[in-house]
């Protein structure tokens, strides 16, 4: 019999009100997530005093430009392993401050070689950031609650240079290019402190109550750590057999040569396409970016709502995906479109629904087995970006044979209907991926 003691227990715990931890660990993601991206793209804010200064062409710089995206990508699978093995934490951890301190070696480099040497070091340091991103959602948040989640950090890709480019380019006025990474990298080792501070898992939090790790789905009277699984690459393999991982894969590859379009030839394709001068590239440049944070949000809002009101993963998550690929595919029109007015429009739109594909990370995370989170992050990131591999070179070879962009275009609308086929072709279900002897 229950006694009137652990019944108004019992009572209390139902009417208990649910903490917010899962807002704070979401908020130390986006942070990163944001000087993760400003690390990376600063060096495009001072590349022509860079050029200037170290005496590197325009070739050149653009053989730096793509070392990064090398070493990323390789790392991928490597970092993944690494994540697996010793935890969000950690891993996060030594990534920004090993990220940070090349970023802050940027600005003592003192030609070509030493460059490169960051760029390369970059590169193999941010590879873990986006696999923790998704581990993290995926043992933070419940299923509904994890598009959102995700579009709130990945947000932080599109504005974080937006935002502080005025600050930024004052600060290179003012004091010199080797003052920006010095400022960035800096910020990042002080995030780094803030992250080992505040970051921890649900089984070992002291501020989520009962109500919140319930919410999530833990049960909080049997707190369990999170598996620690050794590498093997037989369970590469397995993994790369699964039809999910196949065709996530290929639909993020194809969202991700949108993206790496505008991170690199957008304000060349206005220049010397369109015939826009610097200025008004500059007002028209944030218009497909806003456009894309847009995307991004919406894209997240969209997948958990319709996961609320159907209960179906697969329309949920598939669903939104595949739109925004398809407005992204619309990058085509503007090769037909008669005025600068129309293009920035079209551009947006194509922009918005690339933000929209960020979704994909989400459904990384409902599908990837629990104790394979990292290494499953890392493959999908590997397929990710290879377009940022591929596609500046892609788009420059032709550019340099037909002299503009039209092919240039169509190669990417096309890779976006690539993308569109491999969801709905050959992704199939989302649902949690089982692999023999693996949880």
């Amino acid at each position: 019999m229950t006694s009137p003691q652990s019944g108004a227990a019992a009572s209390h715990v139902r009417a208990e009100k649910r903490t917010r931890t899962r807002f704070v660990i979401l908020a130390l993601l986006a942070i990163g997530t944001m000087i993760n991206y400003l690390d990376r793209t600063v060096l495009g804010i001072a590349a022509t005093e860079v050029n200037r200064d170290l005496g590197i062409g325009a070739a050149m710089m653009g053989i730096v430009f793509s070392a990064f995206a090398w070493t990323y990508a390789v790392m991928q699978i490597p970092g993944g392993i690494f994540l697996d093995r010793f935890g969000n934490k950690i891993t996060y951890a030594i990534s920004l401050v090993c990220w940070s301190a090349f970023t802050l070696l940027h600005g003592a480099t003192v030609g070509i070689k030493s460059l490169l040497l960051c760029r390369l070091g970059l590169g193999l340091s941010e590879a873990p950031c986006f696999p923790v991103n998704s581990r993290v959602v995926g043992k933070w948040f419940p299923q509904h609650e994890r598009a959102r989640a995700t579009a709130v950090y990945t947000v932080g890709e599109y504005v974080g240079l937006a935002a502080f480019a005025p600050l930024l380019f004052f600060i290179m006025e003012t004091f010199g290019w080797r003052w920006l990474f010095i400022v960035v990298g800096a910020a990042g080792l002080l995030f780094a402190l803030v992250w080992w501070r505040y970051y921890h898992e649900p089984h070992e939090s002291t501020t989520a109550n009962s109500a919140e790790l319930e919410h999530i789905g833990l049960d909080a009277a049997t707190p369990q750590a999170e598996p620690k699984m050794n590498f093997s690459w037989q369970n590469v393999k397995l993994l790369l057999k699964c039809r999910q991982i196949i065709g996530a894969g290929i639909g993020q590859f194809a969202g991700n040569t949108t993206l790496v379009f505008f991170l690199t030839w957008f304000p060349t394709y206005l220049a010397t396409e369109r015939q826009m001068p610097w200025l008004k590239i500059g007002f028209f440049a944030i218009m497909p970016f806003l456009a894309a944070a847009i995307g991004v949000m919406a894209g997240g809002w969209v997948s958990d709502v319709l996961l609320k009101r159907t209960g179906s993963a697969n329309i949920a998550r598939k669903l939104p995906i595949i739109a925004g690929l398809l407005m992204a595919s619309s990058i085509i029109a503007a090769n037909w479109m008669p005025n600068d007015h129309a293009v920035i429009a079209v551009l947006s739109l194509a922009f918005f629904g690339q933000g929209m594909v960020g979704l994909g990370w989400t459904l990384i995370s409902d599908m990837a087995p629990k104790s394979l989170a990292g290494l499953t992050g890392g493959l999908f990131n590997f397929c990710s970006n290879m377009a940022s591999i591929l596609t500046p070179l892609v788009i420059g070879f032709i550019v340099a044979a037909t002299g503009n962009f039209f092919y240039a275009l169509i190669y990417i609308g096309g890779a976006a209907l690539l993308g569109v086929f491999a969801y709905v072709f050959i992704l199939g279900d989302v649902k949690r991926i089982e692999l023999p002897g693996v949880e």
